[in-house]
């Protein structure tokens, strides 16, 4: 995917750490991104009514639910989202564990502006390849 084609990609970003969400939030949106940010798993699981991403950028280790219980929320509601999980405890059974519940990829903090782009493309390519519904899709 290049660049120019990510402009209208919505991404949610979810991590407890403000300097994380602000930094992650600048770099997709000078990439023609809009970014929408949240600090709980909680306040991205209550948004989605209102708000479809195309992606998710999602913090593993967060007080109250975590990154592993939205992604088993996703799963248990039938929500296909593109998941890109960050952390910054790489454990081999928690990446095990996102990987196989349906994470497009799995980065380690801090994280690299091109890993985490490169990321976004092949979840967003991932979706597009298995027949999920487009940019900006209604809630299923």
């Amino acid at each position: 995917m290049r660049s120019m084609d990510r402009a209208h990609l919505r991404i949610a970003v979810i991590d407890d750490d403000e300097s994380v969400r602000k930094a992650l939030q600048r770099l997709l949106r000078a990439e023609q991104m809009d970014a929408r940010t949240f600090a709980s798993g909680q306040e991205f699981l209550c948004s989605l009514g209102s708000v479809w991403p195309d992606c998710v950028i999602l913090d593993v280790h967060m007080p109250g639910i975590n990154g592993l219980d939205v992604q088993r929320r996703l799963a248990e509601d039938g929500l296909r989202l593109p998941v890109v999980i960050i952390t910054g405890y790489d454990e081999p059974q928690t990446r095990a564990r996102c990987m196989s519940t349906g994470a497009a990829a799995y980065l380690r903090k801090p994280l690299e502006a091109k890993g985490l782009l490169s990321a976004i493309d092949q979840a967003v390519g991932l979706q597009h390849r298995q027949g999920l519904p487009e940019g900006n899709a209604e809630r299923p």
